[in-house]
């Protein structure tokens, strides 16, 4: 008597708890991946802008002839726009051409639930070659 449509009444109330307990656990697991990306995408994004910013100071410097401090002091000026750590290492170097070259170096945490991930930042930017030969 029970029966509704060939189904019993029974089994319909447990299925209801399981999809809940679905929707509940996939709502968790979207809630942790945006958590995730919610974290890392501005550190790369930083990374990103810092790596742009970096071959355009490196360029100008090729191209007016300006000193290594200057570019550090650029380099400086542009990582503390891109919350680079100020402990990161940067290393100037000039070629017989008239070349510039600068690379720096860091090591930045993200924090994850349960687990600090380290993003290392390591690039080398190049002034082109048509720029360093005009000098």
């Amino acid at each position: 008597m029970n029966n509704v449509c060939g189904r019993d009444s029974l089994s319909n109330n447990s299925e209801r708890g399981a999809a809940r307990l679905k929707f509940v656990i996939i709502m968790a697991i979207i809630a942790l991946v945006a958590y995730i990306a919610y974290q890392y995408i501005p550190v790369a994004y930083q990374a990103s802008r810092f790596k742009v910013a970096m071959q355009d100071s490196v360029d100008k410097a090729a191209t007016l002839g300006q000193s290594n401090e200057w570019l550090r002091n650029q380099l400086r000026v542009d990582a503390n726009e891109n919350n680079v750590p100020q402990e990161a290492e940067m290393t100037i170097e000039r070629s017989a051409e008239g070349r510039v070259q600068a690379r720096v170096q860091y090591k930045r945490p993200v924090s994850f639930p349960g687990y600090t991930y380290s993003y290392e930042f390591d690039y080398t930017a190049k002034s082109t070659e048509l720029l360093g030969k005009q000098k």
